[in-house]
């Protein structure tokens, strides 16, 4: 039975969408496969690692045909991706194998019945439902990802906090030593709600989302949150637990602070790098009025020193950091200005945008 007819890039899309959660090595077989289901034109292609799942639909059905089927979803990737761009590709289901031609290429693939895929069952009810442009989301996650905590003891830092308040949608992510939040306004009215959405989750939203204006639907339960933008469904677990009160994290009226070039300090920070070492990847920043000074040194006795003017006439203050922390948030930044307001060499510093509310980076300091 003939399920598809096509061109190379028509096909390659949507597994490409479906593709990125799927890992090699599983207990479970059958989740190396994407499932392929064939309803006359319309073709879903699902996949699943039973936590987060992911399906989009095309119209490149051959026949009224309805079947259903599972391959190895790298296999068949890697397949198109070889494959000359001109021509029409067939994929074909027959005696449990999935055979795919064109010109005088053919591959023919093994197959798991559709009915034996898990896939991730949808919750009745929702909670909330949110409805932003697909950019303002990529925005929010793009402003705190870089925080989240990877494979901590702390299940509930391994994931993203979404914040539904009054009227804004606010976006936390923290490892235990630095902390980055982000929020925007929407037209939407809001019942407080908090929910963590699992690191996986984010990363593949990160890839998956555009720069574009079309809306992105989110559905939050108390398990669960689907996503629904353009013809693609991603449906994830929630991370259980309580993650920590960010606002008690975000200081407040600190008196030290100026303003500096984003991209002056990134330049300096990236140099004063270059002398830390893997293990160790302290930096210290003497903080005096006129001036910031940087250094670096390492177990050979090597050192780097930057220094650099600022608008400043508060206390002196002497204060280590790791730099990946700060290297990640300038990176990440977009603006020409930052400001940075500290305490003292104990307590952590609050890195935002001058006149914006909306984007605060919290970072703790470190004994040099």
């Amino acid at each position: 039975m003939q399920l598809v007819k096509t061109t190379r890039d028509t096909l390659l899309r949507p597994l490409q969408i479906v593709s990125g959660i799927v890992e090699r090595r599983h207990t479970m077989p059958i989740l190396a496969n994407i499932l392929i289901r064939k309803d006359g034109e319309n073709v879903s292609f699902l996949s699943t690692d039973t936590e987060v799942q992911i399906t989009t639909h095309a119209s490149i059905g051959s026949g009224a045909d309805v079947a259903g089927t599972t391959v190895a979803a790298r296999k068949l990737l890697d397949i198109l991706r070889a494959l000359p761009e001109s021509g029409d590709v067939t994929m074909t289901l027959a005696n449990k194998r999935l055979t795919v031609q064109t010109g005088k290429s053919r591959f023919a693939l093994q197959t798991l019945a559709a009915e034996e895929f898990p896939t991730v069952s949808v919750a009745d009810t929702y909670n909330a439902t949110v409805t932003l442009p697909q950019k303002t989301l990529k925005h929010l996650f793009n402003m705190v990802h870089f925080s989240m905590a990877q494979q901590d003891i702390r299940y509930y830092l391994n994931g993203l906090l979404l914040v539904l308040d009054g009227r804004n949608v606010i976006a936390v992510a923290t490892d235990g030593h630095r902390l980055a939040f982000c929020q925007v306004e929407t037209e939407q009215e809001f019942t407080r709600q908090e929910v963590i959405i699992p690191r996986k989750t984010i990363i593949e939203l990160q890839r998956l989302l555009e720069e574009s204006d079309e809306t992105v639907q989110l559905d939050i339960s108390t398990s669960q949150v689907k996503l629904t933008f353009a013809d693609i469904e991603l449906v994830s677990k929630l991370v259980e637990g309580k993650f920590p009160d960010y606002t008690r994290v975000i200081p407040k009226g600190y008196k030290n602070d100026f303003t500096i070039g984003r991209d002056e300090l990134l330049r300096s920070l990236q140099r004063a790098a270059i002398m830390t070492s893997d293990k160790f990847k302290g930096v210290r920043c003497i903080i005096s009025p006129g001036s910031m000074k940087i250094s670096s040194t390492n177990a050979d006795q090597e050192e780097a020193v930057e220094e650099l003017e600022i608008d400043y006439g508060g206390d002196s203050v002497d204060i280590g950091f790791n730099v990946t922390y700060l290297l990640d948030v300038l990176n990440n930044l977009k603006c020409d200005q930052i400001n940075i307001a500290l305490g003292d060499s104990n307590s952590s510093a609050l890195i935002s945008i001058p006149d914006n509310a909306d984007f605060k980076y919290v970072v703790m300091p470190m004994r040099i």
